[in-house]
């Protein structure tokens, strides 16, 4: 891993390094993440533990499909979560999602203004 919230080594290997299609997987990821981390307060209020799971899945392979480890780690750490039994530590993970979701946009920005 690079050490940056994104490892563009992992990235090339599905994009032979190409600027152009890094950058538009990158936008369209971080589109997908804010709207995701934004996604599970919602379902946080409803308890829908079911939905809980699609979405953290889904962020979890999104992440690692682009190479942002950390963030897919902290939704591979969300995604057991019960937001029905445990709504208290859906709340920390939420908030562990949207640091991480943070650095990982400010680095997408970053790239894309390169």
């Amino acid at each position: 891993m690079s050490g940056t919230p994104v490892d563009l080594t992992h990235l090339a290997r599905y994009t032979g390094g190409d600027k152009t299609l890094n950058t538009e997987i990158l936008r369209l990821f971080n589109g997908q993440l804010g709207d995701m981390v934004e996604q599970l307060l919602g379902v946080l209020e409803q308890r829908d533990g079911r939905k809980w799971r699609e979405v953290t899945h889904t962020l979890k392979g999104a992440a690692r499909g682009v190479g942002a480890f950390a963030m897919g780690d902290a939704a591979a750490a969300a995604e057991p979560v019960d937001p029905a039994t445990c709504p208290d530590r859906a709340v920390e993970v939420i908030e562990a999602l949207r640091v991480e979701g943070e650095a990982v946009q400010a680095f997408i920005e970053e790239y894309i203004a390169a």
